[in-house]
């Protein structure tokens, strides 16, 4: 499967493991899932609701409505015992395709049901992809330098700092991951309802 493909059914399967949807709510949970800057299609989400259906990841029932004929009834995917095996051993892959953009954003939203050691070779992963990325563009900027206009330049110059700020969090975040500071959100809910 594509990377994107394979991020849009890890997104789909993360948020049916915490409850059904229906397709128009599994669409804009994708959404906000992916980011402000992206939006999800029913032309992609439809095939990969298909694709994770045939796999047996996900079952699709029909719910009729109260309101008559004049309403469809809906269709509400919810996760199999087999797809919420595959979404977590899905979690633990911390390899290569866990780093690129696409992936990382999705897998980063699940990174409470991932174990430490995987969370930390994402985020080394994800940081060393960066800095060879940071590297590279740098020697680039460099060598083209007088034949860049003002715009270009300035364009370079923000993408080299957005690539350094997310170098900045990630080793931070890892720093962190290590030395135990990040809290467990089931944790922190458990610890409030006390108080």
């Amino acid at each position: 499967m594509a990377r994107r493909g394979a991020a849009l059914e890890l997104a789909v399967l993360g948020l049916l493991h915490d409850a059904p949807m229906h397709g128009y709510e599994l669409r804009k949970q994708v959404n906000v899932l992916l980011g402000w800057g992206r939006v999800l299609s029913y032309g992609t989400l439809y095939p990969c609701l298909k694709s994770l259906t045939a796999a047996g990841y996900i079952v699709a029932d029909e719910s009729s409505t109260a309101e008559g004929r004049s309403r469809r009834a809906k269709i509400v995917y919810r996760l199999t015992a087999e797809g919420k095996e595959h979404f977590t051993q899905a979690l633990e892959e911390s390899g290569p395709a866990a780093w690129d953009d696409e992936a990382f954003g999705v897998r980063f939203a699940f990174f409470a049901r991932t174990d430490t050691a995987a969370r930390v070779r994402i985020l080394e992963g994800r940081r060393s992809r960066l800095e060879e990325r940071l590297d590279n563009v740098r020697r680039t900027a460099q060598r083209s330098r007088e034949r860049t206009d003002a715009y270009t330049a300035e364009l370079q110059r923000h993408g080299l700092e957005s690539v350094e700020r997310e170098i900045n969090w990630l080793t931070d975040l890892i720093d962190r991951e290590r030395a135990g500071l990040i809290e467990d959100p089931q944790d922190e809910t458990s610890s409030t309802s006390q108080h």
